[in-house]
């Protein structure tokens, strides 16, 4: 299996991606047509497989799927599977969980973004599961041009960098969702 349906409407996701497969002879697409799958899981792979399984139908083809999110550990768990909605857009998620983290420590900010992936066929099997994590601290500002989402605010201490201060090429090594497709990429060779 060397194509794989990438279940996403997201272009800057299917850039990330499409970024990290590039030199591994493993060919991507998006999905076509109708793709706005309902995610009613309670866990991250639970959306994965619900996003990979509805893009391998539409496509008739093996696909797989993302589902990830930032895990604070101050917050409970929070924004964790409802990250992309906690609310309406990038800054104003940032501005809620800068909010709600007001009155914690710096050291106690500790976070993680997590990325599940499920590979699915057409008829729904599961031929895949992983899951990619990067540890981190939420700081007080937004730092950086790059990236999306909750990038301009997710520290790294080993990079001494927020992942919105990376380059492509330097986040996708130390992403959850690099670490995922890392693991993808080693079952496809296999």
């Amino acid at each position: 299996m060397n194509k794989l349906v990438f279940a996403t409407k997201n272009k800057n996701k299917l850039a990330e991606v499409i970024n990290i497969l590039k030199n591994t002879g493993v060919s991507i697409c998006g999905v076509e047509g109708e793709f706005d799958p309902e995610e009613t899981g309670i866990t991250f792979e639970e959306n994965a497989y619900i996003k990979a399984y509805e893009a391998a139908k539409i496509m008739d083809m093996s696909a797989f799927g993302d589902d990830s999110g930032l895990v604070v550990d101050a917050l409970d768990g929070r924004p964790g599977v409802y990250s992309s909605r906690y609310a309406e857009n990038d800054q104003k998620r940032i501005e809620k969980l800068l909010e709600e983290l007001k009155d914690v420590p710096h050291e106690k900010r500790t976070a993680r973004f997590i990325c599940s992936m499920v590979v699915v066929n057409p008829e729904g099997e599961t031929l895949f599961a992983c899951q990619g994590i990067c540890e981190g601290l939420i700081i007080d500002s937004s730092k950086g041009t790059n990236g999306f989402g909750y990038d301009p605010i997710f520290f790294i201490p080993e990079k001494n960098a927020t992942m919105a201060e990376l380059t492509m090429d330097e986040k996708n090594t130390v992403s959850h969702r690099g670490k995922a497709l890392k693991k993808i990429i080693e079952w496809l060779l296999d």
